[in-house]
């Protein structure tokens, strides 16, 4: 059995840690409020309970899930894990400065991953006495549904880290791809610029945020319009992966649209809060 800790109990750690426990892994879930915990295990509970509605056989499978995850309240101390994943707001400081506790607090061999979206795995490997262990798993929102698992090799992430990785995220069920360590990797550096411009065509009048999905969704046959997929993902979050491909490229075509950054000053955020480029209910 693989243990793990998950350090943010948010949308995207919650899943992480849901991914896991139904893998068969032991999960330590922890995040700096007990709110947010309480909510992250609240909403693992309320999927796993779906799964053995939807199909009663699980229902053993269900309840083994459950016994493997354990809330880990605010200043709790961190057990031994193999691996650990941080996934924290998207900011580097903040990142940083959790990779530093994380290496002070697990043992040598424990791997150290983050789900970070954007930011250098190579600046974050640098707050550790373990850059050889340091490595990027970029999730896909939903994490309990997407396949895809990015596997972000900084400067000094050593072969054996890389394949470990590779490995434990098979044994989760997903596909591992790996890239090297290039501002926004591939999924964002490709993703965010054509986020980018959905919000420009509509800061400039060109159609509606209805129109400019609709013609994505059935034009391009995606399966979620650019600024409904900006809404999910939260605004704030494609802004900071912008700013990072900004100031990674020095490339004025990563640019954030105005208008991105005078809804995220405004609070509308997208789904997490109730408003975006759409309204959604409480």
């Amino acid at each position: 059995m693989t243990t793990l800790l998950v350090i943010g109990a948010g949308q995207m750690g919650s899943g992480i840690a849901e991914t896991a426990i139904w893998a068969g892994w032991q999960v330590y879930l922890t995040d700096v409020a007990s709110e947010s915990l309480n909510r992250g295990v609240a909403g693992i509970e309320k999927r796993l309970a779906r799964r053995g509605e939807k199909n009663p056989a699980d229902g053993p499978r269900v309840a083994a899930a459950r016994q493997r995850l354990t809330p880990l309240p605010p200043g709790s101390t961190w057990p031994a894990v193999d691996l650990a994943v941080e996934a924290i707001i998207e900011e580097e400081t903040a990142k940083r400065e959790l990779m530093e506790t994380l290496d002070q607090a697990l043992p040598d061999a424990a791997i150290l991953a983050s789900n970070t979206s954007s930011i250098s795995i190579t600046r974050l490997a640098r707050a550790t006495r373990r850059p050889d262990r340091v490595i990027g798993m970029h999730f896909m929102n939903p994490v309990p549904v997407m396949e895809l698992v990015e596997v972000i090799e900084g400067a000094e992430t050593s072969p054996e880290t890389t394949r470990r990785v590779m490995a434990w995220a098979e044994e989760l069920g997903k596909t591992p791809v790996p890239v090297k360590d290039y501002p926004g990797f591939i999924a964002n550096r490709i993703l965010m610029p054509m986020i980018n411009e959905a919000i420009f065509a509509l800061q400039e009048g060109v159609a509606t945020p209805e129109a400019i999905d609709t013609i994505m969704k059935l034009g391009m046959r995606h399966p979620m319009g650019p600024l409904q997929l900006a809404d999910f993902i939260g605004l704030d979050t494609c802004l900071a992966i912008l700013e990072v491909l900004y100031r990674g490229f020095g490339d004025p075509k990563y640019r954030p649209a105005p208008l991105l950054r005078q809804m995220v000053d405004a609070g509308h955020w997208g789904r997490k809060t109730g408003r975006g480029f759409y309204t959604y209910p409480a």
